[in-house]
C-alpha cells in the first residue's frame, strides 16, 4: 500500500549572542521582553534596540548601537532584544514590519521611536534630546543664542522659589518628549527660565507661561485662557505655529514619497552640506540660515531680529548690525526704496520721430494717507502691483508728454483701499540709454525734484527699480550686492529651502548634476517640479552666503539667466571608429546643430526590444551615406535629458535634421515601416535644396560636384560588396564540400546504427531464452525442496510414533510380568501371547491409521499452498 511522505521540517537553531558579551549593550538573544521590561523600571533612560540577527540593516546599525553605547553607557541603559526568534516573547507580542527599530524611554513616558539614520552620530544627538529635553537658560547671553538658532525655539518660565516644581513645569517637561515622539528629527528646541528678569526680555511676566519664538512672524504665547495647559496641547500648538525657514529631509533610502510631496509644493533650493550632528558650531550652516532669514523676511523697512536686538549687549559677539547699518544708509540715500513693491515701466514714445522715453518708477506707499492703524508688516505681492499697474495706465497720457530731465513724483489713490497710495516717478531719457547693461551712470542723476498737475511734492531724489532691474539703473548696486530681504514675499517664484546631509546623501546630489570626483561635498541645486526643470550651482563657486544669495536672486527673476541643467550619460565615450554616433546630453548641441552635416537621429531606450532590432539597419545606412555630409547618430532618453522641444513620448522616434535648416528637423512617418530602402528615399527627399530659389551656375557647380561625389562613393560602395560577393562565394564553396564529408560520415553511422540495432535484438532474444530456461529449472527446484520438506517431516513423525510404541510395549511387559507372579505360568504364558498379539494388532492399526492420515494432511497442504500461490 502507498501512503503519503509526511513534510519535514527541521527546526530552528538555537540563537547566538548578536553582540560581543565585552559590549556595553545587554543582548537578550532569546527574545526576553519581560526582562526587558524589569530592565526598564530600574533604570532613567533607556534605549532598546529590536533587531532580526539575519537583517543587513541590523547588522549594520550594532557597530553604530556599540559604537554610542561605549560613550553613554555611564547614563544610558542599552538593551538589544532579538525579536525574530518564533519561541521568545518579543517576537510573540512584538509585530514590527522592519529592522531595526529603536524605542527610547524616559523613565515611564515612551516609546519614543527613532526613526532617522542609523549613524553614530543621528543617534547619539537624539539620546541627548531624550535625556534632557529642556535646556536651562540662566542668563540673557544664553536666551539670545537660543532664540538665534534656526530651529524653533519654545521657552518655558516658571519660578522655583515657592516650590520645588512649579505648577505646570512637569506637563512643559512632558510635553518636549511628548515633541520627540512626534517629531523624530527633534526641529523644536524646549528652554526653560528660572530668573523673572531673563523672563521679562521676552514679555514673561507670569509664572507658567510659554512663549513660542518666530523670526519672520510675530512671536506667540500659549493661550490658556483658550486651551487647557497639558502636554498633549502644548506640544501640538507648537508643531502647528512653528516656523519652518530651512527644513532637513533625511530619506530612509526605502521606497518613500518624502522628497516627491516636497518637491509637488513649489520650486525647491536642495542644499547638501557635511553636517555633523555633535559639533557644537556650523559656520556654513549658520550663514545658510541667515540667507533663509533675510530671503523669508517680507518687512524691509523693519531691522533684522528686532526681537534680540534689546536682549543682546553691544559687545555681544552673536549680535551684528552690519545689516541694520548698511540698510539704514541705503534708505537714507534713496528714500524710495522703503516701498517694498516697486515696479519699472517704460512708457511708449509719444511721437513716431521721437529718440526719447519716459521711464517711471511705480511704488505701492503704504505710508501716505490717514491709516486707522499701524502696518508693521507690509506684505508685497503681484496684486498689488498688477492693481498699481492698471491705475497708472489709465492715466499714462499724463506722462507722455512730459520732456523733462527733473524726476516728476505723483500719488494718487488705490482703486481698492482708500489707505493706500501708488507713487510714481518719471523721467525722460534717450532710446540708447535704454540699453541699461552697458549704462554707465544712472537716469535719475540729476537731484531735482519737479512737481506734478495731480500730486505733491516729493523728496524723492533716486528711484530703486524692482528687482529684475535694480542693477541696470544703479551702477553700484550689483547682483551680488543687492539684499534679499523679503524677496520670497516680492515674486512667485517662491523657493522652499532644504538641508541635506552630503556624508548621507550625496548620491541624489550626483544624480542631480554634482561632481562624483570631488572632494568636498557641498552643492546646491533648485528643482522645479512644474516647469520640469532643475538649475546647478557652479561647483567651482564656494557655497556661501553671498553665492546663495546670487543663485536665489537669478532664480527669481522674471527672465531668469540660469541655464537648465541636463543629467548627462557619463558612460557613453565618443569613438571615431563607431560609425554610428552615440549622442549625450553635453554633445547634442555640438553633434546636431553645430555641425555642418545633415544629422539622421535614433531615439531609443535599453528596454526597448524593437529599438536593438534597428541597429544594423543604421549601420549599414551609416556605411552607404558619405560621411563627410551625413551623421547616423542615436541617444539613450532613459540616460540623457533633452530640450522640452525634442522630446519624445514613444519609442523608437527618428528625426532628421537638414545641413541647410536644421531648425526644420523632419520625423520619420510612423505609419512607414523601418527600413533601408525607407530611410534612404526619406533622408534623399528632405536633403534637397529647396525649389523655391532659382539655381545658378554656381549651385549648379555644387551640386554636380555632390553628385559626382554620391557616384564615386556609390562606386566605392558597389566595389566592397563585389569583393563580399566574391568571399561569399569561395566561403560557400567551402561550406558545401563540408556539407558534402557531414552527409558521407551521416551515411556511415546510420550503417553502424542499423548493425547495432540487429545485434542489439539479437542478443535481447538471447537474453529472453535464458530467462525462461532460468525461471524453469527455478521452479523444478522449488518443487523438488517442498517434496523432500514433506519427506523429511513424515520421517519425524514416524520416529516419534515408534518411540511412543516401545513406550507402550515397555510399560505392558511390565504389567504382564507382575501378572505371572501370581498365576500360574502356563496361564500366564497363554494369556501373555494373545495379549500380546491383539496389542500388537491394534497398534499396528493405529500406525497406519495416523500414517494415513498425515499422508492426507500433507496433500491437503500441499493443495492449499497451490492455490495461494
Amino acid at each position: 500500500s502507498c501512503s503519503r511522505a509526511k513534510d519535514v521540517t527541521v527546526p530552528a537553531k538555537l540563537p547566538v549572542n548578536f553582540f560581543s558579551t565585552r559590549s556595553a549593550v545587554i543582548d537578550l538573544f532569546r527574545g526576553q521582553l519581560d526582562y526587558a521590561d524589569q530592565l526598564r523600571r530600574q533604570s532613567e533612560i533607556v534605549l532598546y534596540f529590536f533587531y532580526a540577527p539575519w537583517c543587513g540593516q541590523s547588522i549594520a546599525a550594532r557597530e553604530e548601537i556599540e559604537h554610542v553605547a561605549s560613550r553613554l553607557s555611564d547614563q544610558v541603559l542599552f538593551v538589544a532584544v532579538n525579536c525574530w526568534w518564533n519561541q521568545g516573547k518579543c517576537r510573540k507580542q512584538k509585530h514590527f514590519f522592519y529592522f531595526p527599530v529603536i524605542h527610547l524611554y524616559h523613565r515611564s513616558f515612551g516609546p519614543i521611536e527613532y526613526k532617522g539614520p542609523m549613524s553614530a552620530v543621528y543617534i547619539e544627538k537624539f539620546v541627548r534630546r531624550v535625556m534632557t529635553p529642556l535646556l536651562y537658560i540662566s542668563s540673557r547671553s544664553k536666551l539670545l543664542d537660543f532664540l538665534s538658532n534656526y530651529e524653533p525655539g519654545v521657552v518655558g518660565f516658571f519660578e522655583f522659589n515657592a516650590s520645588p516644581q512649579p505648577p505646570g513645569y512637569l506637563t512643559f517637561f512632558t510635553s518636549a518628549l511628548h515633541s520627540l515622539k512626534k517629531d523624530y528629527l527633534g526641529t523644536i528646541r524646549f528652554g526653560v527660565i528660572t530668573d523673572k528678569r531673563v523672563a521679562q526680555e521676552i514679555s514673561l511676566l507670569h509664572s507658567g507661561s510659554v512663549y513660542l519664538h518666530r523670526h519672520a512672524n510675530t512671536s506667540l504665547i500659549y493661550p490658556k485662557d483658550i486651551m487647557n495647559f497639558t502636554a498633549e496641547n502644548i506640544c501640538k500648538w507648537a508643531l502647528e505655529n512653528r516656523e519652518m525657514l530651512v527644513r532637513w529631509l533625511r530619506p530612509h533610502g526605502g521606497k518613500s514619497l518624502l522628497l516627491n510631496n516636497e518637491l509637488k509644493k513649489g520650486p525647491a533650493l536642495l542644499i547638501f552640506i557635511p553636517y555633523n550632528p555633535l559639533a557644537e558650531i556650523h559656520p556654513l550652516l549658520d550663514e545658510i540660515t541667515k540667507v533663509a532669514l533675510e530671503y523669508h523676511k517680507c518687512n524691509k523697512s523693519q531691522a533684522a531680529e528686532p526681537d534680540l536686538q534689546h536682549i543682546g549687549d553691544s559687545d555681544s559677539p552673536a549680535f551684528d548690525s552690519s545689516v541694520t547699518d548698511a540698510h539704514v544708509k541705503f534708505s537714507e540715500t534713496f528714500p524710495i526704496a522703503k516701498y517694498p513693491c516697486c515696479n519699472t515701466v517704460v512708457l511708449p514714445q509719444w511721437h513716431s520721430i521721437s529718440r526719447t522715453h519716459n521711464v517711471c518708477e511705480l511704488c505701492v506707499n503704504q505710508t501716505l494717507g490717514v491709516k486707522p492703524n499701524k502696518v508693521h508688516v507690509p506684505h508685497c505681492n503681484f496684486l498689488e502691483i498688477e492693481a498699481a499697474l492698471d491705475s497708472f495706465y489709465l492715466q499714462e497720457h499724463t506722462f507722455f508728454q512730459v520732456i523733462s530731465n527733473t524726476i516728476e513724483c505723483s500719488n494718487f489713490l488705490s482703486f481698492y483701499s482708500p489707505f493706500s497710495y501708488y507713487t510714481a516717478c518719471c523721467r525722460t531719457v534717450n532710446r540708447h540709454f535704454l540699453s541699461f547693461i552697458s549704462s554707465e551712470k544712472t537716469i535719475f542723476q540729476t537731484p531735482k525734484v519737479a512737481f506734478s498737475s495731480h500730486g505733491k511734492k516729493d523728496n524723492t531724489q533716486f528711484s530703486i527699480p524692482h528687482i529684475e532691474d535694480r542693477n541696470c539703473f544703479i551702477p553700484d548696486l550689483n547682483i551680488s550686492s543687492m539684499n534679499i530681504t523679503g524677496l520670497s514675499c516680492r515674486t512667485n517664484k517662491t523657493l522652499n529651502l532644504y538641508l541635506l546631509d552630503s556624508n548621507l546623501f550625496w548620491i541624489y546630489a550626483e544624480r542631480l548634476g554634482a561632481s562624483r570626483s570631488t572632494h568636498l561635498k557641498e552643492f546646491a541645486a533648485i528643482v522645479d517640479l512644474k516647469e520640469e526643470v532643475h538649475y546647478v550651482l557652479d561647483q567651482n563657486q564656494s557655497l556661501v552666503g553671498p553665492t546663495l544669495e546670487n543663485f536665489i536672486k537669478n532664480f527669481s527673476v522674471l527672465y531668469s539667466p540660469l541655464k537648465r541643467h541636463l543629467v548627462d550619460d557619463p558612460s557613453v565615450h565618443l569613438d571615431e571608429e563607431h560609425v554610428v554616433t552615440d549622442v549625450t546630453t553635453s554633445t547634442f548641441h555640438q553633434t546636431v546643430f553645430l555641425s555642418a552635416k545633415s544629422v539622421l537621429l535614433l531615439y531609443y531606450a535599453q528596454w526597448c526590444g524593437f529599438c536593438a532590432s534597428l541597429n544594423h539597419i543604421f549601420i549599414q545606412l551609416a556605411r552607404l551615406l558619405p560621411p563627410d555630409s551625413f551623421t547616423v547618430a542615436r541617444i539613450d532618453v532613459t540616460r540623457n535629458d533633452l530640450p522640452w522641444e525634442f522630446m519624445t513620448d514613444r519609442l523608437p522616434t527618428i528625426l532628421f535634421f537638414p545641413h541647410q535648416r536644421k531648425e526644420q528637423s523632419v520625423k520619420f512617418p510612423e505609419d512607414f515601416s523601418v527600413n533601408l530602402p525607407n530611410l534612404l528615399k526619406f533622408i534623399l527627399h528632405h536633403s534637397s535644396p529647396s525649389s523655391s530659389e532659382p539655381c545658378t551656375k554656381e549651385c549648379l557647380h555644387k551640386e554636380s560636384v555632390l553628385q559626382q561625389g554620391h557616384i564615386s562613393h556609390l562606386e566605392r560602395e558597389i566595389q566592397k560588396l563585389r569583393s563580399e560577393i566574391s568571399a561569399l562565394h569561395q566561403a560557400h564553396n567551402q561550406l558545401e564540400a563540408q556539407l558534402s564529408e557531414a552527409r558521407r560520415e551521416e551515411q556511415r553511422l546510420q550503417q553502424q546504427k542499423h548493425t547495432l540495432e540487429k545485434q542489439h535484438k539479437t542478443l535481447q532474444l538471447h537474453s529472453d531464452q535464458l530467462q525462461a530456461t532460468y525461471d524453469q529449472k527455478n521452479q523444478e527446484l522449488l518443487e523438488m525442496a517442498e517434496k523432500l520438506q514433506e519427506l523429511a517431516d513424515a520421517s519425524e513423525n514416524l520416529l516419534k510414533e515408534n518411540a511412543l510404541l516401545r513406550i507402550l510395549v515397555a510399560s505392558r511387559g511390565g504389567k504382564l510380568q507382575s501378572k505371572d507372579e501370581i498365576k500360574e505360568p502356563l496361564q500366564s504364558e497363554q494369556t501373555l501371547s494373545e495379549d500380546n498379539d491383539i496389542s500388537l494388532s491394534t497398534a499396528t492399526a493405529a500406525l497406519e491409521e495416523k500414517k494415513i492420515d498425515n499422508i492426507d494432511t500433507i496433500e491437503t497442504e500441499h493443495s492449499s499452498g497451490n492455490r495461494t500461490e
